[in-house]
């Protein structure tokens, strides 16, 4: 597969890189790219069996833009193990929950670029990229503690990390959203922290003007299928709602 642009204009792009993890017993994952001007960021860049293809993918795509931002939404290893890598090649500064900042560097962060990887606050903040506001919003418990979504408001993507993850291998567009339903039911029911959580993301959410909702694994979606998995996910029972049959004894 080559690499998929969600949205394109005068100065900005949005783009999917290629999936570099077919064939591999990782979990699949999809990064994203977005370039304002003459500034970039990468999302969720991957771990080390990636790194290199990522890298490369991602300076074939921004061209003559600064990478300026590498955004990590959690602390997962499929997000953040290659992030010593990213600080040493580039002068991107890194962005994590402040929940987080003291874990990744068990991941081999050098102490020349400590410095460069910063806290994102509880509530949220903006980053500005070449002059563009984006939202970095919560999205706590869904599924760490310490977690963040990226809100695009000039192509309208949200970039929602592991909610809305699929386990079907693929990274293209949602056409049917019942049939892909046993494809992502599964996973959110065990990975997601409650529907308590669930219920105060999709309140959140529905301020925002949202075109494409893109996970960091599977396939995104776009048109109806946006509203299609906001609702789902509001009235889903998952995490905690579900735990008392699992706390028993082994037999």
């Amino acid at each position: 597969m080559c690499p998929t642009t969600l949205f394109e204009s005068e100065n900005h792009r949005n783009v999917l890189l290629d999936d570099f993890t077919a064939g591999a017993l990782a979990v699949q994952v999809n990064q994203h790219v977005i370039v304002h001007n003459d500034a970039a960021m990468i999302l969720d860049p991957g771990g080390h069996k990636v790194y290199s293809k990522v890298l490369s993918a991602t300076f074939q795509t921004v061209g003559k833009a600064k990478l300026a931002y590498v955004f990590l939404s959690h602390q997962d290893p499929d997000i953040v193990a290659a992030t010593n890598g990213w600080l040493m090649t580039t002068d991107a500064t890194a962005y994590i929950s402040a929940l987080w900042t003291r874990f990744v560097p068990h991941f081999g962060l050098d102490s020349l670029v400590e410095r460069r990887l910063l806290p994102i606050p509880d509530q949220g903040m903006k980053l500005n990229l070449g002059g563009q506001d984006l939202l970095i919003i919560p999205a706590h418990f869904l599924h760490s503690p310490g977690n963040f979504q990226v809100y695009d408001p000039v192509s309208k993507i949200l970039y929602s990390g592991d909610l809305g993850a699929s386990v079907n291998g693929l990274n293209s567009p949602v056409s049917d959203f019942d049939a892909h339903l046993p494809s992502m039911e599964g996973f959110h029911r065990r990975y997601m922290a409650s529907g308590r959580s669930m219920r105060a993301w999709a309140k959140l959410v529905r301020q925002l003007d949202i075109s494409i909702i893109a996970p960091q694994h599977g396939q995104y979606f776009q048109g109806p299928n946006v509203k299609r998995f906001i609702d789902w996910c509001e009235s889903l029972e998952c995490g905690v709602d579900l735990m008392d049959d699992m706390y028993r004894l082994p037999t």
